[in-house]
């Protein structure tokens, strides 16, 4: 009932940076707080950042200092500034959002970040 298309992924150079976005659809009332994970190859899903419906914000200590998230509650949108990216930072990143109607969490498909030496 909820769906959720992340955008802004690419391919970059070590050093760079990359914004995405994830816009929720449907039923996207009562959304809670939002998110970004991310999965490499052969590897868990990690959660990358998350933010609440007031502004509070979490990031994984790996991306702290470097990665801001941020949202638009009007527009159901979940951003993610990446900054001075790295290698390591290559995975598939994924939103997340909190449905408190619904009770549960919806995913996106992801979107690929694939950052180059």
């Amino acid at each position: 009932q909820v769906q959720l298309v992340e955008s802004g992924g690419g391919l970059v150079q070590a050093g760079g940076s990359l914004r995405l976005s994830c816009a929720a659809s449907g039923r996207a009332f009562s959304i809670g707080a939002m998110g970004w994970y991310r999965q490499a190859p052969g590897k868990g899903r990690e959660l990358v950042a998350t933010i609440t419906s007031g502004g509070s914000t979490n990031y994984a200590d790996s991306v702290k200092g470097r990665f801001t998230i941020s949202r638009d509650n009007a527009k159901n949108t979940v951003f993610l500034q990446m900054n001075s990216l790295k290698p390591e930072d290559t995975s598939v990143y994924y939103c997340n959002a909190e449905h408190l109607a619904g009770h549960r969490y919806y995913w996106g498909q992801g979107t690929q970040v694939t950052v180059s030496s």
